[in-house]
């Protein structure tokens, strides 16, 4: 699941990158003191790189979904029928689970990506509003003209860094580990889905939680620890892990029938 993380992460952050370097043109020009067409013309890379970055993470999140998730749900699914006995096949019951999986994902990788979309369209347009108000007053290349310039770039690299992933509530996290996170949480849901939609099909009805030490049942700070216990399948189901980088699995336990 790791691996698999590891690659979409790397497409999304490769797209990312792309953009922040197309913005950094921008504010060089901006900052060299470069005339009004040359800005114009980085600021329309800078805009492509945007239809660039939203059509990478369509593809990619497509990919994820109707790639690596029946995969990785399919693995979960077998591991159970491994333990408790019978053949996986795919009946309803697991086309319907991986349908609603599938389509849930694929709303929250285009959901995660709206604030770095909004990110960049908030600096497109500071710098259009700056190309049309502040930069044509630059051009004439005084001293003072490009000690202006270089305080419009200062300002708009200091204003919108795209380094990080800043969302409304000023939570700053590094681009790779936002693109890692959300698949790293759904390979981890698709695959305990697969195994307790299995045992649930086979009848099984507690689940023994293998879980960090230190890592709580609905959040990771939760006091109810979750490893080494037992849980119910719709329990289980309910909590398939507790934050995005939860390395928590489920073991069919066929021979408890009521929990101690």
């Amino acid at each position: 699941m790791a691996t698999v993380a590891a690659r979409v992460a790397a497409v999304l952050e490769d797209a990312w990158q792309r953009l922040a370097a197309h913005q950094a043109a921008v504010i060089a020009a901006i900052g060299d003191n470069e005339r009004s067409r040359m800005v114009a013309d980085r600021l329309a890379q800078f805009q492509a790189a945007m239809v660039d970055f939203r059509r990478r993470v369509d593809a990619e999140s497509l990919a994820f979904v109707s790639r690596q998730l029946p995969h990785l749900y399919e693995e979960g699914a077998r591991a159970a029928t491994r333990a408790v006995g019978g053949h996986f096949t795919w009946t309803l019951i697991h086309r319907e689970a991986l349908q609603s999986l599938a389509s849930d994902s694929y709303v929250d990788f285009l959901r995660r990506s709206e604030e770095q979309q909004r990110m960049a369209a908030v600096f497109y347009r500071a710098v259009r509003e700056a190309a049309r108000r502040e930069v044509p007053q630059l051009a004439a290349g005084h001293t003072t003209a490009l000690q202006a310039a270089k305080a419009l770039a200062d300002r708009l690299a200091t204003e919108h860094q795209l380094t990080y992933v800043i969302y409304r509530n000023g939570a700053r996290m590094p681009v790779p580990v936002w693109a890692e996170s959300a698949t790293l949480a759904k390979s981890a849901v698709a695959y305990n889905a697969g195994t307790l939609n299995r045992c649930r099909e086979l009848g099984v009805r507690y689940m023994e939680v293998f879980d960090g030490a230190d890592c709580g049942w609905a959040s990771h700070k939760d006091p109810d620890k979750a490893g080494g216990t037992l849980r119910t399948v719709e329990e289980a189901a309910q909590w398939p892990i507790s934050h995005p980088r939860c390395r928590r699995a489920f073991g069919a336990r066929p021979d408890v029938t009521v929990a101690n």
